[in-house]
């Protein structure tokens, strides 16, 4: 009679425990897509561009030979950081910011809500000439 008991007693724990994690589980899968609907910031120095991945570090940003900085960071829609096999042979519309050294540091894949936000500079000579407001993200040419 105690052997019945305590297997009642498992049984319904471990069905909590399965309606539990299904729960979880249903939780986890419903935060990329609410991940997509928040903006993004992007930092001032960020200019738009499009790019060609190659293998790595070579890239072509708009149309031109250029390479990806030693510990580059690249987010794709998601902002999840894909594996740079993924990315070879694919195009697609940017944000990145170059270091010091002339190299492409930071690239964000760019969701088409993020490409519609225009303008956007392409150049660092546009970027210092035009207006940037940080809280909407948002640019004002002169």
């Amino acid at each position: 009679m105690h052997r019945c008991a305590a297997r009642a007693a498992s049984t319904g724990a471990s069905r909590r425990l399965v309606l539990s994690s299904l729960a979880a589980a249903t939780l986890l899968a419903a935060l990329p897509a609410q991940s997509q609907a928040l903006m993004r910031r992007f930092p001032r120095n960020a200019l738009r561009g499009e790019i060609t991945f190659g293998a790595f570090p070579e890239i072509l940003l708009n149309g031109r030979a250029a390479s990806l900085a030693p510990g580059a960071r690249v987010k794709d829609m998601g902002n999840a950081m894909p594996m740079p096999g993924a990315l070879v042979g694919n195009k697609y519309v940017v944000n990145f910011t170059v270091n010091g050294m002339g190299l492409v540091q930071d690239v964000w894949i760019l969701r088409p809500d993020e490409i519609r936000m225009q303008p956007w500079p392409r150049t660092p000579l546009e970027a210092q000439t035009w207006a940037f407001n940080e809280g909407e993200q948002t640019w004002a040419k002169p």
